[in-house]
């Protein structure tokens, strides 16, 4: 019952939701009152499960128990990094501005999209390295630690994840013009390389006997749930079996992508065909 109704407020958090939907719905509003049409599994998907994916990480029991407990914080890590990139990078937001903003604005978000920095950072090796990296970073050093003692860096820490999530991942699955695009191929195997990552680091965090951010949680002499190894143990597994059926769910929609997109190939190859064949017979009648 407390996992249901012990909700919070977090009022960055909250502020950044709320200004990216309301952004999303007046693009929307506007493409479709010129007549043109939108795709209503876009708008799902960015603000449903995008967007409810960040609401229910930073507002829920996930924030209200994520420094108690290192298994709640591990879900709501996995929610952040990894659902609401993938889930917002198939609500193709860029794509949306682009076709809504006016012409100055449009030519300043083309100009982020083709700069320097965004190619770096958006490069696959790179974007992949950080996705991997990240964590290790994070529970191996004292950077965890830090974030359980200062609020602004935990709020701080939330954007990081969706933030280098949503490098990784958009490039991968997402429809917008982005840097960093790879063949289909290329992008399966990426998606399939974190799998052994994912799995090493949980399998790591549960046969730790040092606790992490033991100071933290041993200061809290909490005296109901796990104990705090236990937990560790807990938390452990969820990165492992998270990690590891989300990006299998990825993999999945890649390949539904990657047919599709062939698909459309086939037809528009058939018309090429198709327009040649005519051409040629009206040449011959001609002749």
């Amino acid at each position: 019952m407390r996992l249901l109704t012990g909700w919070t407020f977090d009022p960055l958090m909250a502020t950044i939701v709320v200004a990216v939907g309301v952004l999303y719905l007046i693009g929307v509003h506007r493409l479709r009152a010129r007549g043109d049409a939108w795709s209503g599994w876009r708008t799902f998907s960015f603000l449903g499960l995008g967007l409810g994916s960040m609401v229910l990480a930073t507002q829920s029991s996930l924030a209200t128990y994520d420094t108690t407990l290192l298994s709640v914080h591990m879900f709501q890590h996995m929610v952040l990094a990894m659902l609401v990139p993938v889930f917002s990078a198939l609500g193709a937001p860029v794509t949306l501005a682009l076709r809504t903003l006016g012409r100055r604005p449009r030519s300043q978000l083309l100009a982020v999209l083709h700069s320097p920095v965004l190619r770096v950072l958006s490069f696959p090796p790179l974007a992949f390295a950080m996705f991997i990296a990240t964590p290790w970073a994070l529970y191996f050093t004292g950077w965890y630690d830090a974030t359980l003692h200062h609020a602004f860096l935990h709020d701080l820490l939330h954007l990081q994840f969706v933030a280098v999530g949503s490098l990784f991942f958009w490039p991968l699955v997402g429809l917008d013009p982005v840097p960093g695009r790879l063949p289909y191929m290329l992008r399966m195997l990426l998606v399939f390389a974190t799998l052994p990552f994912h799995a090493f680091l949980g399998v790591t965090v549960m046969s730790m006997h040092q606790l992490i951010g033991s100071d933290w949680y041993l200061a809290i002499d909490r005296h109901w749930g796990p104990s705090p190894i236990h937990d560790q143990n807990i938390a452990g597994a969820i990165l492992w079996v998270s990690g590891d059926i989300i990006g299998l769910v990825v993999f999945g929609v890649l390949f539904v992508q990657w047919v599709r997109e062939s698909q459309r190939e086939a037809v528009r190859e058939d018309r090429r065909l198709d327009r040649l064949e005519a051409m040629a017979g009206h040449g011959a009648v001609d002749g």
